[in-house]
């Protein structure tokens, strides 16, 4: 049973951290390696970290390797004077029991936050009834607070719409919905509901699912992003994020004019792009920048050249952080 207490979630920038991978038979997690892109996004000053979000590969991950790489955060967060930076860590299954073991697990490793994500391997069978059934049902026996996340691009076209959220809002451990479906109306009236996440701090709020739309974001209630972006530029997320809740609206209205040009590069081939494109920026080896199979590897040049040419309009800006 969770605590029914409602833990607000943290207003800000939350990364979703690459998984890195070694080039062995069976692909294990190149654990020297992440420990030092952790201690990278931690250095940088973001506001929470996600562990075994979609950019971190969950689906690939077992209990295991999510547990360690939960674990492995929090120590480095220790190490480097963050302890109580937020960690929200991913869940994965086919049915509430496995999504409920999940939150257990990722409670037990050290994380403060689950993000769920409905399944969907029969997802004609799904009515809106059922969907908030679920969450209602995970949410009650999750020792942790959930985030519901929202991505009907990776759950077969499911789509948690405000009404859902209005009634899922409510619950007393559920604290936020991160909207990777982009809908800058949902987030108005989740803030219309529940309050402007930024005068206050409301039971539950909204996040924008990528940073390109951040400030639209802002301007209507919500409470800031989880972006796979900050892989590669976290401080530029940032001083996008201080820059309008500061009110310096303008000279983030132009940041977010760069970002959305970055975050193009970065959505446009996939976690196979990203990867690859943040190993190269960062100075990663090549040969631990490739997901986990039977997803393939990025080799096209073609592609390459114009993720990185794209990804590149937010070099200069976090360079300058």
């Amino acid at each position: 049973m969770g605590s029914m207490a409602k833990s607000p979630y943290p207003p800000g920038i939350h990364v979703p951290s690459l998984t890195w991978f070694t080039s062995d038979g069976t692909q294990s997690v190149d654990w020297d390696l992440q420990e030092r892109h952790i201690e990278f996004l931690v250095r940088s000053g973001v506001h929470g970290i996600v562990i075994a979000g979609t950019n971190g590969e969950a689906a690939t991950l077992i209990p295991e390797e999510k547990s360690r790489l939960v674990r492995l955060t929090r120590t480095t967060a220790q190490k480097l004077g963050r302890p109580d930076l937020p960690i929200t860590c991913g869940t994965f299954g086919g049915c509430t029991q496995a999504i409920i073991q999940d939150t257990k697990l990722s409670a037990e490793s050290g994380a403060d936050f689950a993000l769920v994500l409905v399944p969907s391997f029969f997802h004609f069978a799904l009515d809106s009834g059922a969907i908030i059934g679920f969450f209602q049902e995970v949410a009650t026996a999750s020792p942790i607070p959930l985030i519901i996340y929202n991505f009907p691009g990776v759950a077969a076209g499911l789509n948690v719409n405000s009404e859902m959220l209005e009634t899922l809002g409510e619950h007393p451990n559920i604290a936020a919905v991160k909207l990777t479906c982009g809908s800058i109306a949902s987030v108005a009236r989740t803030a219309a509901k529940f309050g402007r996440a930024l005068n206050g701090n409301p039971d539950f709020v909204a996040l924008a699912g990528q940073s390109e739309w951040l400030v639209p974001c802002l301007s209507v209630g919500g409470a800031g992003c989880i972006t796979g972006v900050g892989n590669l530029y976290p401080k530029a997320c940032v001083e996008l994020y201080n820059l309008y809740t500061s009110g310096q609206t303008t000279k983030a209205e132009q940041l977010q004019l760069q970002v959305a040009v970055s975050e193009w590069g970065f959505g446009k081939e996939g976690i196979s792009g990203t990867k690859w494109v943040v190993a190269k920026c960062l100075g990663y080896p090549e040969e631990s920048a490739w997901c986990r199979r039977p997803y393939p590897k990025f080799l096209n040049e073609e592609k390459r050249a114009w993720v990185a040419k794209h990804v590149k309009a937010l070099e200069k800006a976090e360079g300058e952080l």
